[in-house]
């Protein structure tokens, strides 16, 4: 099993009004959409879905509740060159599309100062133009985030001004409906000032597709794990070391429809067995680089994998008293590609 370790992950700084910065992703992604992207099968599924009731009822929400959010999806598609409603589609894939790709495994370790860890994995023809960004728009919170060519920031894994971490994974609910789409959402988590704000706006909101949500602030011990679909939204404290894959698990959850993928499922319990067999809380990295299970690993690395998804790179949140520490990894087994140590953040 071969692990690309010539990958550097990009570095991308941008700042401005929504529409300067949509249209700096797509300026920065442009090549390899039209080079990779819409030539997918993932492309040519959503693209036959964009004119579903569900993504016009998207768009009417967006636009009266986030217009923000629309000029950046609009700057998007004109830096990608491409039609506006083929973009706003592409950003709305989970919503219409239970198998839409990004993959993710999330490792959360309560305490004094949690630790969150993340894997977050996608497609692995996107790689050369994914890249770790620091945004700062005219209007909202700064942050920087894991970004993927053709998409807005936020449904990856992120830290905003206010020391608010998000890590995402994709949830394949089979029962999406109309309301706001997924991305957009966690997009607008990225402007909440505190978790309780997060945690509001997502069971508040009306949702059209479904998310996983882990998160944590600079200066609080709270570490909450989001699981929401089109009709539920559970909100659980963690209390002891868990992992999380591509599916729901919490108990409250255990009804709603969905899709657990063979790998989603192997990385599920590969990694709840490493947590329960130790004492003591294992390095995370020990965990998200883990490939002992070595058909359906929860590093992945195989080209062959049969949800078509690698992992892309890797993150690791320490979360202390006025600041957080975070490292961000292109490849398992190297140094830190990005590290931010002792940065202070005024806590809420």
């Amino acid at each position: 099993m071969s692990i690309n370790t010539d990958y550097r992950l990009a570095s991308l700084s941008l700042s401005g009004s929504h529409y300067d910065i949509g249209q700096g992703l797509g300026r920065h992604g442009a090549s390899l959409v039209h080079g990779h992207l819409v030539k997918t099968y993932a492309w040519a599924t959503v693209m036959a879905l964009r004119h579903d009731d569900r993504i016009r009822a998207a768009r009417s929400l967006v636009e009266e509740r986030y217009p923000q959010y629309l000029q950046e999806l609009s700057g998007l598609a004109d830096g990608l060159e491409l039609p506006f409603d083929e973009v706003f589609a592409w950003n709305c894939r989970g919503d219409v599309w239970a198998m839409a790709p990004d993959g993710c495994t999330t490792v959360q370790i309560p305490g004094s100062f949690p630790v969150i860890a993340h894997n977050e994995d996608g497609d692995p023809g996107l790689r050369s133009r994914c890249a770790l960004a620091t945004i700062t728009p005219d209007q909202g919170q700064p942050f920087t985030a894991f970004l993927y060519p053709g998409s807005i920031p936020g449904h990856t894994f992120a830290i905003n001004g206010s020391g608010l971490v998000l890590t995402v994974n994709n949830i394949r609910s089979t029962l999406a409906g109309d309301g706001l789409p997924r991305m957009v959402l966690s997009r607008a988590v990225l402007d909440c000032a505190t978790i309780d704000a997060a945690l509001t706006l997502l069971s508040e909101a009306p949702r059209s597709g479904a998310f996983h949500f882990t998160l944590a602030q600079a200066g609080q011990s709270r570490l909450a794990s989001v699981e929401f679909t089109h009709a539920n939204c559970s909100i659980a404290e963690i209390a002891s070391p868990a992992v999380h894959a591509n599916h729901l698990v919490h108990v409250e959850m255990a009804s709603e429809p969905q899709i657990i993928t063979g790998s989603s499922g192997s990385r599920q319990e590969r990694g709840q067995d490493i947590l329960d067999a130790s004492d003591e809380p294992p390095a995370p990295l020990s965990v998200l680089w883990d490939q002992e299970q070595r058909i359906l690993p929860i590093y992945r690395a195989q080209p062959d994998d049969p949800d078509n998804e690698n992992t892309l790179a890797t993150a690791v949140f320490k979360i202390g008293k006025d600041s957080v520490d975070w490292a961000v990894y292109d490849s398992a087994g190297s140094a830190a590609r990005f590290e931010n140590t002792g940065l202070k953040i005024a806590t809420m």
